[in-house]
C-alpha cells in the first residue's frame, strides 16, 4: 500500500489516512536510521518486517540465512519493531523441515534477547510455486518442534483461503499460536471488501470474540489508489474521513 510514494514517505501517508501501525515487508533499501526517523515523525508503530531473501528451510543456506537474520534484527531493533517474519523459502529437500526447525530455533534465541518474536507464514503455491511452508497445520507442527515461546504463526487469510479454506475453523484451531494476522481479497490480493470471496466482517468479528490482542495487517494491492480503496475500512475506524472524501493526502 501507499506505493504512490517512496518508502520513507509512506509512513506519513499511512498516519494521515488513520493507520496507527505499519508493516514494512522489505526495509533494507533504506538506512534503518532514516526509516526510524520517519516512523517517529509519523507517530506510527512498526509492527513487522521480513527477513532478507535468505531461505531458512534450504539445507546449505544456513550461513546466508543467519547473516540475513542478523541484519533483520539490527533493523527491527532500530525501528523498535517487535516481530520478524522468517522466510522459509523454496526447497524440496527431504531434510528441509529439520533445517527449518534448527534455523528458526537459532533465530528465536537471538531475537528473544531483544524482546522480538519470530513469525512463520504459510504461503500459497499458486503465487509461490515450490515454497516449503504452505499450510497452517505444517506451521503449527514446526512451531511445536522449535519449542520457543517467541515463535508464532503469521496467519495470512489470503494464502490460507487459497490453500485450505475453512478460515474460521483454522482461526479457532490455531488461535493459541497465532501472533499476527494479515488480510486481503481473494482473488487478486486486492482490498478486503465485498468484491471478493472472503467474508471479512465475520472473520474480524471472530478475531475480536477470541480476544486477539495483536495487529491485523492490510497486506494487499489496491485496485486503484490506496486512498480510493479504503472505503472498506470505515467500520473499523481506520480512515481519516476528510482525506478519504477528498481522495488525496495533504
Amino acid at each position: 500500500m501507499f506505493h504512490e510514494a517512496s518508502l520513507p514517505d509512506r509512513f506519513a501517508l499511512a498516519a494521515q489516512a488513520g493507520f496507527k501501525a505499519v508493516e514494512i515487508q522489505a526495509p533494507y533499501s533504506e538506512p534503518a536510521s532514516l526509516l526510524a526517523e520517519r516512523i517517529r515523525e509519523a507517530n506510527v508503530e512498526a509492527v513487522l518486517i521480513n527477513t532478507p531473501v535468505a531461505w531458512a528451510a534450504a539445507p546449505g543456506d544456513e550461513p546466508a540465512f543467519r547473516s540475513g537474520m542478523v541484519k533483520a534484527l539490527e533493523y527491527a531493533t532500530a525501528l523498535d519493531c517487535g516481530q520478524i517474519h522468517c522466510l522459509a523459502g523454496r526447497t524440496d529437500d527431504p531434510s528441509a523441515e529439520s533445517t527449518f526447525v534448527q534455523n528458526v530455533r537459532w533465530a528465536a534465541d537471538q531475537a528473544s534477547a531483544r524482546g522480538i518474536r519470530i513469525l512463520l507464514e504459510p504461503l500459497n503455491t499458486v503465487d509461490n510455486p515450490g515454497y516449503f511452508l504452505t499450510g497452517s497445520a505444517q506451521a503449527r507442527r514446526i512451531i511445536e518442534r522449535v519449542e520457543r515461546e517467541n515463535v508464532r504463526l503469521q496467519c495470512d487469510f489470503y494464502h490460507l483461503q487459497i490453500m485450505e479454506g475453512h478460515l474460521a475453523e483454522t482461526l479457532n484451531r490455531h488461535f493459541d499460536v497465532i501472533g499476527h494476522v494479515q488480510i486481503s481479497g481473494v482473488p487478486g490480493r486486492h482490498e478486503p471488501d465485498d468484491r471478493q470471496e472472503i467474508n471479512y466482517p465475520f472473520l474480524l468479528a471472530t478475531i475480536d470474540e477470541l480476544g486477539f490482542d495483536g495487529w491485523v495487517g492490510c497486506e494487499y494491492r489496491p485496485r486503484r489508489g490506496t486512498l480510493e480503496g479504503l472505503a472498506w475500512a470505515r467500520p473499523y475506524g481506520l480512515t481519516n474521513e476528510a482525506h478519504l472524501r477528498e481522495g488525496t493526502v495533504e
